[in-house]
């Protein structure tokens, strides 16, 4: 127990103290620093990859937005002008079947129907 000296709480054991001899390889060495490099570009590159896939999904989903809205935009001029668009009028008689075959809208079916269900009762 002579030779084991306490500091800070902790039992230290004699022998080699601080860095390990730098025995290693340089060769070794640089060979696996190339190797971490080339792993770093290869996660880098797989991340701009995901990142550009999620920008351009978003950017279609931003169109398809602006489309469905200037559709509505229409459909609100229209109804100033005293016109029903004929997709609305197919909506309020229950007509789903004409919207779906010769219309290209993207809107789901059951919240307009719900709306349009309540309005007629209403």
């Amino acid at each position: 127990m002579d030779d084991n000296k306490i500091v800070a709480g902790k039992v230290k054991k004699p022998g080699k103290r601080g860095r390990k001899p730098a025995k290693i390889d340089l060769k070794a060495k640089l060979e696996r620093s190339r190797q971490s490099a080339r792993e770093c570009r290869a996660r880098k590159k797989l991340r701009y990859q995901y990142l550009e896939e999620l920008v351009s999904s978003k950017e279609r989903a931003i169109c398809a937005l602006r489309e469905e809205l200037e559709m509505y935009k229409q459909w609100c001029s229209a109804m100033d002008q005293g016109k029903i668009p004929s997709e609305i009028k197919a909506l309020l008689t229950g007509d789903d079947q004409k919207t779906s075959q010769g219309g290209s809208t993207k809107t789901p079916k059951n919240s307009k129907n719900s709306t349009a269900s309540s309005n007629s009762q209403g």
